[in-house]
């Protein structure tokens, strides 16, 4: 079925060749994740998915209509994006639970605490049960992707992890074995999850939100271990970026986002992880106050961020537009600073995680696969042979490939 799913992704865009000019534009759109504006569905938003500009949203508080049963209203706006798409979209939102929680029950919906809280509970019951009551809620409002567990360290008091409660422990081993409950309750409703913030973010003592946080003199290896032990026993979907500053991971003293000893040297190549890396929010000052919007996509994208965070959510950051997203990375492949190849990683990444989602909305898409098949083959017997190998390198053979370079799991 994966297989399938790989390959029909990319014939989907080939039926709506009118909004998707080339393969170049179709793999950019993939690594762009935006926020909407409102808590109703955005007519701007709506048609750079139509066009393909963006393959993944992602949902605030302010995005959930200030009423007591909320559930229709974003349920509908999920499903309107979501058939809107030519590749299926990951459709994101942070639900950790407690204070980082989007869903609140003044919105009708169900109670979450802290990792915090369920940190100090005696048995793994109380995590199974709110993590199975996220899960269910959100694969049934349409959600795919919850950007949660939160495997950082309570380390130090600060005001972005300790004091918000976001920590599950001090202690890797509990936050590893707590963070793989809440992925096993996840993927039972066929929600992916991803972890954050790589390479450790609960030894800061600033909040990347505001500027930067070096925690070079306080971060130290054991931050690594809860994402060692996840991969080890095969319960990372995914993996977000902290905009952490560490001279001693990095000697450059880029942010984690932007570093390629951090993300490609430690996360893929000493860690063995191979899927999906998504960027924290690119507008978080951490990053926009200190690097310009051509230079920090480049880097990012170069260190190995494969889907990138435009939230819109960011009091003091100048508004991203996609389309300016879009075009500077279209330039960055086309004058060399960034390779195709590097495009195509990523874009292969996408796909493959994309294949693996699964909701309640599934069997929406089972009509379209049909028509989808039938299409291939007109279109591949019309397209240009060029283009015709072009989609030959998007199948699944590159799954193959990926699991030769590592012998870890991760789905």
């Amino acid at each position: 079925m994966k297989r399938v799913l790989l390959g029909i992704l990319c014939v989907g865009f080939m039926s709506a060749r009118a909004q998707a000019p080339d393969l170049l534009d179709v793999k950019i759109g993939q690594m762009i994740l935006i926020g909407m504006p409102k808590a109703e569905l955005d007519p701007l938003v709506l048609d750079e998915v139509k066009r393909g500009k963006v393959g993944a949203l992602i949902f605030f508080e302010k995005n959930i209509p200030n009423k007591p049963n909320a559930f229709a209203s974003v349920k509908s706006m999920t499903w309107t994006y979501q058939k809107a798409a030519p590749i299926p979209l990951f459709i994101c939102i942070d639900q950790e639970g407690g204070k980082v929680n989007r869903l609140k029950e003044k919105y009708g919906f169900t109670k979450s605490i802290t990792a915090a809280a369920l940190g100090k509970s005696k048995s793994l019951d109380s995590v199974r049960f709110y993590a199975d009551a996220t899960a269910a809620t959100l694969a049934g409002l349409g959600f795919n992707v919850n950007f949660a567990p939160c495997v950082d360290l309570a380390i130090t008091q600060n005001t972005v992890i300790y004091k918000p409660e976001r920590a599950y422990s001090a202690n890797e081993d509990t936050v590893a074995m707590m963070a793989k409950e809440v992925v096993k309750m996840h993927r039972k409703y066929g929600v992916l999850t991803s972890l954050k913030h790589f390479p450790g973010h609960g030894s800061s003592k600033e909040d990347t939100h505001f500027g930067v946080a070096d925690v070079t003199t306080t971060w130290s290896e054991r931050e690594l271990k809860p994402y060692q032990l996840m991969l080890d026993s095969g319960y990372v979907d995914a993996v977000m970026t902290s905009h952490i500053v560490n001279k001693n991971l990095d000697a450059k003293g880029l942010p984690g986002t932007l570093s390629s000893d951090i993300l490609d040297g430690i996360l893929r190549k000493r860690l063995g992880f191979n899927g999906v890396v998504f960027s924290d929010d690119m507008q978080m000052h951490a990053i926009s106050k200190n690097f310009g919007l051509e230079e920090s996509i480049r880097l990012a994208i170069n260190a190995g961020v494969d889907v990138m965070c435009f939230s819109n959510n960011i009091a003091g950051s100048d508004e991203r537009t996609v389309d300016r997203v879009h075009t500077i990375i279209k330039k960055l492949v086309q004058s060399g600073q960034v390779s195709p190849a590097r495009i195509d990683e990523s874009f292969q990444r996408i796909l493959q995680l994309k294949a693996r989602m699964g909701n309640r909305d599934v069997a929406a898409y089972k009509a379209e696969i049909t028509k989808l098949q039938n299409a291939l083959k007109v279109q591949a017997e019309s397209a240009p042979i060029q283009e015709q190998e072009e989609f030959k390198q998007l199948t699944p053979d590159t799954e193959k490939k990926s699991k030769k370079k590592s012998k870890r799991k991760t789905s």
